[in-house]
């Protein structure tokens, strides 16, 4: 992979990754080449820093901190090739390797396509970090790779005309413009150079959409003399945000540094063009706020941060806008953020939110991913959109238009002609946004095997809640389109002439899988020898009559079973019997034989409310005194077994 240096780094919120994140020195160093790159590494510079750390390194001297610090040098530079050369060095120097190294050395192995490494090292994030989400999320999604090239193929990327050899990044849209953030060359002479990798300072660009030729330097009230990036405009273009800081500066005359950290602007547009940058009430001299998106309705902003009390390197918020106004930032909350990087947010008019991390699981680098908002208004885990639009580098400041699919991102992906480089593309399929399945099945004849036509199909939830109904097609076949992965489901066919038919099972972690299930349906045995004394319930083959634990109500699946009995009496009409409820042996016996009582009374009632006239159905309790099983007082029986004493029979007393 060739080595690449990225200005846009510094909006990532780089110098967030270090705080909070410290090696401790095993061997208290004179060296004077270790003390000097510490120097010009706490002001950024690490071009310089760098330097000096392989003096030192080429001189015999190695310790933690200077091998951690190299693999940063490159790490939040972009050359992840020898970010892994220098984690990897200080994972076999030391034992004890922070978290944040170990990671960092997985993500750099991810980024230049070593990733059986790569999960090996992931392996052991999670078994020296039982608190870091990351580890978790990789025990979970072990399967990414497969997740991620389903997700894949679903955008079609371009290159634009208007990139440079330096670093363009962040685009937007505003009209029939495409704002974006570029640090190329220009010809004034007060052009300032950063030290960080001693290129230009990023300024705001803009060119026509349509337009052939080169972009053109944004408003001067917009850019000035330190940086500025990633803007985002309302609907009607007359308010403009974006991110801006300062420069780290040697002073004249002696070592210092003079650093200001990355805060967000808003600028009206008046008559004469936009109105001076106006600094936003929540930014910090303390902490970086950077990289603004605006919701679908334009009452929240959106921004990465590294505020206190977040869960990682930089996390996203929201604030509330209230006119000039504006509320308190609050987290977008643990499944949009991680103890890793989640930067760039962009919200599309479904009120879809893409953004990039490195924390969740990706190809390697900074990763494009895209979550949804619930109707309670949070964010729920996001998806990794997949390749093309994501790749081994990093993949940052995704904006698209939701109604034309059309839209812009960056990468510093191999092929780009600069470090940073903008790509358009298409979107030519929807995004799996949730994990999502399809049930498919027949409806067959038990005894003959044929397809059934027209049966009824229920899906039920796990507490046997109708969720769906549908019939079979004309080749006994049926299908629900939308299941939840990993979840229990109850699934019923029935049709008259048949007795019903269901099955328990529960669905698949596999992304866009499908369930297949077949439904045998038996024919209803004939009812022309009854006899006096019979229960009903055998000759019709009835599933039992089951009530809940210290309940009467009839269960939907025993009302699917009454409606046999009801239709066998209308098919008899001088049939008459004797309905018998019975309990398990829990709770006391008299509690059990007023609780028979009731369930026999209900089951009696839902019999005469579907016209049965009441002369012809009596109905008593029996309590615990007829168990089937011998689960009597004190005796220990499962669920399943005490289940079988709470039943109700139909005993034939006149035919």
């Amino acid at each position: 992979m060739t080595t690449r240096t990225k200005h846009y780094i510094l909006f990532l919120l780089v110098s967030l990754a270090f705080s909070g994140v410290s090696v401790a020195q095993e061997v208290e160093s004179d060296n004077g080449k270790e003390a000097r790159g510490d120097k010009y590494y706490n002001e950024y510079a690490f071009v310089d820093a760098r330097n000096s750390y392989i003096k030192a390194v080429e001189s015999g001297y190695r310790s933690a901190n200077i091998l951690a610090k190299l693999g940063d040098s490159y790490y939040f530079n972009g050359d992840y090739e020898n970010a892994s050369k220098w984690y990897g060095a200080l994972f076999a120097y030391s034992e004890n390797t922070e978290n944040e190294y170990v990671y960092r050395y997985a993500q750099s192995l991810k980024t230049i396509g070593k990733y059986s490494t790569a999960d090996r090292i992931m392996t052991r994030l999670n078994e020296i970090a039982e608190d870091d989400d990351r580890a978790d999320l990789f025990e979970e999604e072990k399967s990414y790779l497969k997740l991620i090239e389903l997700q894949s193929g679903r955008f079609n990327i371009f290159t634009v005309p208007f990139n440079s050899e330096y670093s363009d990044y962040g685009p937007t849209l505003n009209g029939g413009e495409v704002i974006f953030t570029s640090n190329r060359k220009t010809r004034t002479a007060s052009q300032r150079f950063h030290d960080w990798n001693d290129q230009p300072f990023s300024e705001l660009y803009a060119i026509t959409v349509s337009e052939e030729g080169s972009p053109k330097r944004y408003r001067d009230k917009i850019n000035s003399r330190f940086h500025e990036s990633t803007a985002i405009f309302t609907k009607d273009g007359q308010t403009m945000y974006f991110t801006r800081n300062n420069f780290t500066e040697r002073k004249r005359g002696r070592d210092g540094a003079g650093i200001t950290n990355l805060k967000l602007y808003r600028s009206k547009r008046t008559e004469k063009g936009w109105g001076e940058a106006v600094e936003l009430p929540f930014n910090s001299d303390s902490y970086s706020v950077a990289h603004p998106a605006l919701s679908q309705d334009e009452k929240e902003l959106i921004f990465a941060s590294d505020m206190p009390g977040g869960e990682g390197a930089s996390d996203l918020y929201k604030v509330s806008i209230d006119g000039d106004g504006f509320g308190e930032p609050v987290s977008l909350g643990d499944a949009v953020n991680t103890e890793g990087r989640e930067t760039f947010p962009f919200v599309d008019t479904n009120g879809d939110l893409y953004f990039a991390s490195d924390g969740h699981v990706g190809l390697g680098g900074l990763d494009i991913f895209v979550a949804e908002l619930t109707s309670e208004g949070i964010y729920e885990k996001g998806y990794n959109i997949g390749s093309p639009v994501n790749s081994v580098d990093d993949d940052f400041s995704f904006v698209i238009n939701s109604a034309t699919g059309l839209g812009y991102f960056a990468s510093n992906r191999e092929g780009g002609l600069g470090e940073d480089d903008i790509y358009s593309f298409e979107q030519t399929a929807q995004l799996i946004k949730e994990c999502r399945q399809t049930l498919e099945g027949e409806v067959r004849d038990n005894d003959s095997q044929d397809l059934i036509v027209d049966a009824k199909v229920i899906l039920l939830d796990s507490d046997n809640n109708v969720l769906e109904e549908t019939t079979s097609d004309r080749d006994g076949k049926f299908t629900f389109d939308v299941i939840e992965c990993s979840t229990a489901y109850a699934i019923r066919a029935a049709k008259d002439g048949f007795g019903n038919s269901e099955k328990t099972f529960t669905t698949t972690g596999e992304y866009e899988g499908t369930s297949k299930k077949t439904m045998y349906l038996a024919p209803e045995k004939e009812v022309d020898i009854m006899e006096v004394g019979q229960d009903l319930g055998v000759l019709l083959n009835l599933n039992p009559i089951y009530f809940d634990l210290s309940q009467s109500y009839i269960r939907p699946d025993a009302s699917v079973e009454l409606q046999k009995v009801i239709k066998a009496m209308n098919e008899n009409p001088t049939l008459v019997i004797d309905v018998r409820s019975h309990t398990d042996s829990r709770s006391s016996d008299a509690f059990n034989m007023r609780l028979s009582e009731a369930r026999a009374k209900s089951t009696v009632d839902y019999i005469v409310q579907a016209g049965i006239d009441r002369s012809r159905i009596t109905g008593r309790g029996y309590g615990e005194s007829q168990l089937l099983n011998r689960c009597a007082n004190g005796v220990p029986c499962s669920e399943s077994e005490h289940q079988l004493n709470r039943r109700s029979e139909f005993i034939i007393i006149a035919k």
